[in-house]
Order: structure tokens, then C-alpha cells, then sequence
């Protein structure tokens, strides 16, 4: 299993998957079991950092990719190479290159969406499947699917047509507004994005929903305001990270993959075994989270009916939990693998002599 204190350090990789150039950081002995974990937007594997050197020290063979589109890995120039198919394939790929065992699959914001793709699909590649803020069959079956659990009390529909989700509509309907505004200072934009989760804002509209309203993300002034920085969330390091790469890259990947709704639809109708997940799911909700809000809408119903065997949390943190909250998220992970996965040669409890 290798060495005890060299179980933390974090390495990068890159490699080669067919047309894909794959960036990952990993951790842990090589021969561990399997977890990897799919951030969403717009991050990167930096955002996994409290994760892989805990999941590693136990033993685990931790994996963070940057998705296809960010950080080190290819950026693709149309909206159609970041629907979910092609997304899945690169974590397919990935999955293959690492050996190809069953694996422990943990997805985030736009993440969650391809490890449940995953395990509709692939089955055969999952251990159990764990997703923090997105419930199981939303997003990944495209925007129009997630309209009939908006909380109407919450949302009028004269005003909010598409609920938390107008931000989507927005970008359909202004992409190149959206992304040039972020563009505009990508410093700025992930400070102001990268913040704890606010209790005063239960029951009141997010502020995603206020994104047609508004004419875009940041109101007239064409970029984002230059807040505080939120220290409970990230460091102004982490900060530095995001924005250099999303300036380099562009901000045209991360926020294509809103830009394939039908596309992604179209993809999980093809799901295997009627869309059930049969293996072991954890999902995690954020009762400060008021964009997958799931506390007091419906939006997790449908995960209740297609997963047989689900266990659901619910932590005080808003959407970026495993950055606000780590320490939370990690245990709750690791109570949850205790009790349902099996793990090879030595339990959990045993990997962490």
C-alpha cells in the first residue's frame, strides 16, 4: 500500500487520452481502492484540495481531474464538445488508464452530473456514487427537466419563468455577454463567486434567478465587483489558481457545458436498467444552497425513486461545501463508505495504520 507518510502528498499528472490531454492531481498508494472526484464550475481539481490528501493518508487512490476545459486539461472550441457524452468519455478514459477497477465516484456542481451519467450508463464502473449539492436525475436530463421542481411559492412564474434557473436561460440567450463579463476580471469573478453559504437567504429568491432580470451576471458594470474575499471558503493562493488558469483558458469551456441541455437529455434517455442506480449513493445537500435547493422543494424526489440504495445528509454550508465546510464533507463521506462499501484486502479502519 506504500508508506504511511507518503500517503498525503499530493502529485500532478497529465496524460494522454487519445485526442485528450488529461491534467489530474492524485494521492494515496497506487494499488488503493479507486475514489475520484469531478468538480463542476467553474474550478478545477484545486477545488478537491482538502479531500485528496485525507482520502490518500487512508489509503484510497485519490484522483482529481481538471475537466475537460479547465485548469491543465484540453480546451475544446465549440459549445457541443462539452456536452455530458463527451464529458463522461474523457472520466471513462481516465477511469480505464487508472486500471479500470470499480470506483468510487465523487461529483460536484456540473460533476455530479457525469458521475450520475456514470452510473446510469456504467455501472460496471462504480463502487457507489457520491454527489455533493445536485441531486440524481435533474441537471444531467437537461434544463427543461428541472423546471417542474421549482418552488413556485418562491418563484412566480410571471416573474421567474425558469426559477433559480434563469442564469441558464441567460446564457442561451446572451453566452458571449456572459462569459465576456467574467472575462472581464477573472480574479474578481471567482472572489465574488466563492462564498459561504448566508441563512438569511432561505426562502428567498437566489441570485442566479436574478440574471435576465438584472441584463447579466454583475448588473451594467461589466465585470465583477471587487468584494472582500471570502476566507472561510478560499485562500486568495486558491483564488490565484482559479483565475490564472480561467484567464488563460477563457471562460468559453466552463460556461459551455450550460449550453447543451437537449443534448445532454437525449444522453441520459439512454441510460441502462430503466435509469435505477442499484450501487451505494450518498448525496449531500447544502441547507444554504438556494440554487440545487432541496431542502424544501421536490427537487431530490425523483433521486428517491431511482436510487435503491440511498443515503442522504444535509450540511449547514452553502453550494461550495467542500471548500467551506471540508472537514464536514469528509467525514460524512467516510462514515457513509464505512457502513456500505466493502473495501478490498483491509476495511477502512484498517488503512488508517
Amino acid at each position: 500500500m506504500g508508506k504511511a507518510n507518503d500517503r498525503g502528498k499530493i502529485t500532478s499528472q497529465q496524460i494522454q487520452l487519445g485526442e485528450h490531454s488529461c491534467h489530474y492531481q492524485a494521492c494515496g498508494p497506487e494499488d488503493g481502492p479507486l475514489i475520484i472526484f469531478v468538480h463542476g464550475w467553474p474550478e478545477q481539481s484545486q477545488s478537491w484540495r482538502h479531500q485528496l490528501p485525507v482520502f490518500g493518508g487512508l489509503g484510497f487512490r485519490a484522483i482529481a481531474p481538471d475537466m475537460r476545459g479547465y485548469g491543465k486539461s484540453t480546451v475544446y472550441p465549440n459549445h457541443s464538445d462539452y456536452a455530458q457524452e463527451q464529458v463522461v468519455g474523457d472520466l471513462l478514459a481516465l477511469h480505464a488508464a487508472l486500471g479500470g477497477a470499480p470506483a468510487i465516484w465523487v461529483g460536484h456542481d456540473w460533476g455530479s452530473p457525469s458521475v450520475w451519467n456514470i452510473a446510469s450508463h456504467h455501472p460496471e464502473r462504480c463502487r457507489a456514487i457520491a454527489s455533493l449539492c445536485v441531486p440524481y436525475y435533474t441537471l444531467e436530463r437537461g434544463l427543461p427537466h428541472c423546471l417542474q421542481f421549482v418552488d413556485r411559492t418562491i418563484y412566480p412564474e410571471e416573474t421567474f419563468p425558469a426559477g433559480q434557473w434563469e442564469y441558464m436561460h441567460f446564457y442561451a440567450e446572451n453566452f458571449d455577454l456572459a462569459t465576456r463579463d467574467f472575462e472581464a476580471n477573472s480574479y474578481n469573478s471567482v472572489k465574488a463567486l466563492f462564498r459561504k453559504g448566508d441563512p438569511d437567504g432561505f426562502g428567498k429568491p437566489s441570485a442566479t434567478a436574478m440574471t435576465r432580470i438584472n441584463g447579466s451576471w454583475f448588473g451594467p458594470a461589466g465585470e465583477a465587483p471587487d468584494v472582500p474575499m471570502d476566507a472561510d471558503v478560499v485562500t486568495d493562493e486558491d483564488l490565484q489558481i482559479y483565475a490564472e488558469a480561467l484567464a488563460r483558458n477563457s471562460w468559453f469551456g466552463p460556461d459551455s457545458y450550460y449550453m447543451n441541455h437537449t443534448a445532454n437529455a437525449q444522453y441520459a434517455a439512454q441510460a441502462v436498467n430503466g435509469a435505477r442506480l442499484e450501487m451505494p449513493v450518498l448525496f449531500i445537500a447544502a441547507q444554504y444552497d438556494y440554487t440545487c435547493e432541496t431542502i424544501s422543494s421536490r427537487l431530490a424526489v425523483p433521486m428517491r425513486e431511482y436510487c435503491t440504495d440511498l443515503t442522504e445528509k444535509v450540511l449547514h454550508t452553502g453550494h461550495w461545501m467542500a471548500q467551506e465546510q471540508p472537514e464536514a464533507v469528509n467525514h460524512t463521506i467516510m462514515q457513509w463508505l464505512s457502513s456500505v462499501v466493502s473495501l478490498s484486502r483491509k476495511s477502512v479502519a484498517q488503512q488508517r495504520d
